[in-house]
């Protein structure tokens, strides 16, 4: 099964406030989601989010997702090819599924399920 390709990356942040103003610059555009748990951006196609205290969730760097229609069914795929499931599928919020695992080189990478409609 293929995916939908990158299109969420989020990135462990220290100093949500500075953070924010690095990534506004950079991106051009003001954050669709502004709180204290959680900065997000929607550009050109992307999603970028920024995790306050990230690292003190495990994040040891930018995570990608990639987008797919059966979280279940990937996860399966990739761990039957090797990888490890670091945190199972749980629902964000909407019926948007996230899940992560690691690859044989410990690489952290995400994946994400829209709710379906």
């Amino acid at each position: 099964m293929s995916t939908q390709g990158i299109k969420t990356v989020l990135h462990p942040v220290t100093d949500l406030a500075a953070a924010k103003a690095v990534y506004t610059a950079l991106l051009g555009v003001e954050p669709q989601a502004d709180a204290p748990y959680y900065v997000g951006y929607d550009a050109e196609g992307q999603h970028i989010g920024l995790v306050p205290n990230g690292a003190q969730q495990g994040m040891t760097g930018p995570v990608t997702y990639w987008h797919v229609g059966d979280i279940e069914a990937k996860l399966a795929e990739v761990t039957a090819a090797g990888a490890k499931v670091k945190d199972e599928p749980k629902d964000v919020g909407n019926g948007r599924l996230v899940a992560t695992f690691t690859d044989a080189d410990g690489n952290v990478l995400g994946l994400l399920q829209d709710a379906q409609s």
